[in-house]
């Protein structure tokens, strides 16, 4: 791994991650990241982690990446799933359960629609 040692390191880091991302989000592939802060976890995140895990492996979505984050700072919309799909704008889904991500995966990862009645404004909160 990559040591940082002063701030244009870490900008530096950041930028090649966030050029990653783009390169990735280009090539079609899903993105879903989970978050897995504790107060995430207090309320579920690990079973819709589980969820999308489970998902992905039984319908054979070898092109979607699933990842973890920490707390983004709005606890009582957990649990919190991102999803970005192609080039798509990244979509943030609160309150998440195991039976809602089959909905998210079904309509939006795969049926290209956003599920607007669980989408949260994270507007000043961005985890990538």
């Amino acid at each position: 791994m990559k040591k940082i040692r002063s701030v244009q390191d870490l900008n530096q880091f950041r930028e090649e991650i966030i050029e990653e991302q783009k390169r990735v989000a280009s090539l079609g592939k899903a993105r879903l990241v989970v978050g897995l802060g504790s107060c995430g976890i207090a309320v579920g995140a690990l079973d819709v982690l589980h969820a999308i895990e489970a998902h992905v492996k039984a319908d054979h979505l070898n092109e979607v990446i699933v990842s973890q984050t920490g707390c983004i700072g709005l606890c009582s919309l957990e649990p919190i799933l991102e999803v970005t799909t192609g080039d798509g704008a990244r979509v943030t889904y609160g309150k998440v359960t195991p039976a809602i991500v089959d909905r998210i995966l079904r309509e939006h990862v795969l049926g290209g629609k956003v599920v607007q009645e669980f989408v949260i404004d994270t507007t000043p909160f961005p985890t990538i």
